[in-house]
């Protein structure tokens, strides 16, 4: 068998008589080179090239004949032979790689000559021409056509493939595309499997992934299995190789090949004829599973096939670690949702606080700006998390920003970003609270600390929804809603002109005051139980329990820390406490004076008179303690309930009935 490199210079062949004939035969050849170049397909190719062929040869019938195991006519022109083929002749020329002429069984006398296409992609291919006055001195120059014409059936075939590889690229680059904007597995896997059997043209195609703990492969879509999943061993088959290897497998006669698993054909009831698997692997090389086409609609499959499946392989990896990677960041952020929307809880039952539990629920799904006012450590920034986690913006970010830590000049660059550069200390550009807020909620907390140049700042921001980076000219729209809360008397702080009026006014939209925890007596024992087995959960401990006299001593407490000094002493108190029962000597500490009630000496004050008011306000807190339950009251007091009505009779206190 001759190379491409020896017969393509059919001009040099020494064996070729330098006849007129031959030197047709030789230009007819450089023709036929030059039709090759610019063919689209083999088969439109012979049909253009067989009949001048025949008119080159001035034969009557031209065929191009392939032996695959079977004898078969690819293309022919002019008149169809009646009678059958001599195949005896045809397996002979096949067999010597030589041609030769025959004469036919035909009254008119025609012969046929047959000469083989000697290049191996066309291994088994015979030119023949039929006809009258055919001479063995044809057969050097139907040698060199049929040499040319091998040659230009290999160039056609390779442009026609180089064709279609750059179209199946093409297609793969759309397809990649197409499953970057999936961002769910299951629809994402769907996707990639239709693609492959349009694009490769088979029945079908799954993708496997690969459990590794439980030693299994899950393929879906799994087509004609319930619920159109399927879990198999990893060990099984095909796919349990490609696994086991990393390298990409075909299978050309799948009944025939021990590597191929009969057991889903055998349940599915499907016939599987041949099969092209490749490897899925991550970003750092590791195989995460397995790409399955089955069944070529026309053939088997080809190298092509198998290097568009490596490639389109690559593609669906990528895509569905990334889609594996936003699900986990997904589920991560509902998670995270859900445990903060628990711990957002507003407890108590004090009629303010169920009141301002039902104001959220209305407020949470709007974006009016809410003004919440409240002492310090009553939980404003809970609230604002609230009407943040219980509305639409929850999956959204909530930033938070406390204006009195600011001054004026770093106060522009956290809430609207710096560009590169624009002071001495900006080396690269960052972003501002309102940038990282977009979609969410801004809680600007402090808001009555700001300076008034901040507040200018600020205003127009609100008006305009835009924002522009210190140092930069692009305006940056903003989709933010703003919750401020502060602990200072802003109504007294705009008529001192410390605050601006148009600004009070555009975030006080909804105003929330928030009640200090000593006007809700009958919520102290309900907070300190909630976070008392929130900290013991973090602490590893059974919930502790609080004993009367340490229930007493918290209802005494003036609480001038408000929910927030609650909070920390049941932390401590989970963490420190030695026994299994909270009691009164675990929280001494917490028995300073309270100096909102503490009376200072004065001219107009004697003893007698700061003893009565203390008296009196003391009376009063007890009584506000316990709802207003005199028995109870007195109980705390520890005095009888009728020395308690005499006692604050001396007193001179209003509250007291006729009641003994």
């Amino acid at each position: 068998m001759t190379t491409n490199a020896e017969w393509m210079d059919w001009h040099q062949l020494p064996w070729l008589s330098r006849t007129d004939e031959a030197a047709a035969a030789v230009q007819f050849c450089d023709r036929l080179l030059q039709s090759s170049l610019v063919a689209t397909s083999r088969d439109r190719f012979l049909q253009e090239t067989l009949p001048e062929i025949a008119t080159e040869f001035s034969v009557q019938w031209a065929a191009l004949q392939q032996r695959s195991p079977q004898w078969e006519t690819c293309v022919e022109c002019g008149r169809r032979l009646p009678n059958e083929l001599p195949f005896r002749f045809l397996e002979e020329s096949l067999d010597r790689e030589a041609g030769g002429i025959v004469p036919l069984e035909r009254p008119d006398g025609w012969s046929l000559l047959a000469v083989p296409l000697p290049d191996e992609t066309v291994h088994g291919s015979l030119l023949l021409l039929a006809g009258q006055q055919l001479e063995e001195a044809m057969l050097p120059s139907a040698l060199v056509v049929a040499r040319a014409l091998s040659f230009s059936l290999c160039l056609v075939e390779s442009q026609e493939r180089a064709v279609q590889r750059i179209g199946r690229l093409q297609d793969t680059l759309e397809i990649a595309s197409s499953l970057a904007k999936v961002h769910e597995s299951q629809p994402l896997l769907e996707l990639i499997a239709q693609e492959a059997t349009r694009l490769l043209d088979c029945d079908r195609a799954s993708i496997f992934i690969w459990d590794r703990e439980n030693g299994q492969v899950v393929a879906c879509p799994a087509l004609g299995v319930d619920g159109g999943t399927l879990r198999l061993p990893d060990t099984l088959g095909l796919v349990g190789e490609v696994i086991r290897h990393g390298e990409t497998a075909r299978i050309d006669n799948a009944y025939e090949d021990s590597r191929f698993d009969k057991s889903v054909d055998d349940s599915s009831g499907y016939t599987t004829r041949n099969l092209l698997c490749a490897p899925l692997n991550d970003n750092e090389g590791k195989v995460i599973g397995a790409f399955e086409v089955i069944n070529k609609n026309k053939g088997a499959f080809s190298d092509d096939d198998e290097e568009t499946v490596a490639l389109l392989g690559r593609q669906a990896a990528i895509a569905i670690q990334n889609t594996r990677e936003r699900e986990e960041l997904v589920r991560s952020h509902e998670q995270l949702t859900e445990q903060v929307t628990r711990e957002m809880q507003i407890i108590g039952e004090n009629p303010a606080v169920a009141a301002l539990r039902g104001t959220i629920e209305r407020l949470a799904g709007t974006d009016l700006p809410v003004l919440i006012l409240g002492e310090s450590g009553t939980g404003k920034e809970v609230v604002a998390q609230a009407l943040h986690f219980q509305g639409p913006r929850a999956s959204q970010p909530f930033v938070a920003i406390n204006c009195a830590a600011l001054t004026e000049t770093l106060l522009e660059s956290e809430l609207f970003g710096h560009e590169k550069g624009s002071f001495t200390d900006a080396h690269e550009s960052r972003p501002g609270k309102f940038e990282l807020a977009t979609g969410g909620t801004l809680f600007l907390d402090e808001i009555g600390d700001m300076s008034l140049g901040g507040q200018a700042k600020l205003l127009r921001v609100l008006e305009q929804k835009v924002i522009t980076r210190v140092g930069g000219s692009q305006p940056i729209p903003i989709n933010v809603r703003v919750v401020a809360a502060t602990n200072k008397n802003l109504t007294e702080a705009v008529r001192e002109r410390k605050f601006r009026e148009d600004l009070y006014y555009r975030l006080s939209v909804v105003t929330q005051p928030i009640p200090p925890l000593r006007d809700r007596p009958e919520d102290i024992l309900l907070l300190a139980e909630h976070f008392l087995k929130t900290f013991s959960v973090q602490a590893g401990r059974r919930t502790l329990k609080i004993s009367g006299d340490a229930r007493r001593r918290l209802q005494a407490h003036a609480w001038p820390g408000n929910v927030r000094e609650l909070r920390n002493l049941m932390e401590r108190v989970a963490f420190l406490c030695t026994d299994e029962r909270v009691d009164a000597d675990d929280l001494a500490f917490i028995l300073s004076p309270d100096a909102g009630t503490t009376i200072e000496p004065s001219e107009d004050m004697d003893l007698g008179e700061a003893t009565r008011r203390f008296q009196q306000d003391f009376i009063r807190r007890s009584i506000k303690r316990v709802k207003g339950n005199m028995s109870e009251a007195a109980r705390l007091l520890g005095v009888h309930r009728s020395n308690l009505y005499r006692k604050m009779r001396q007193l001179e206190m209003s509250e007291v009935g006729g009641e003994e």
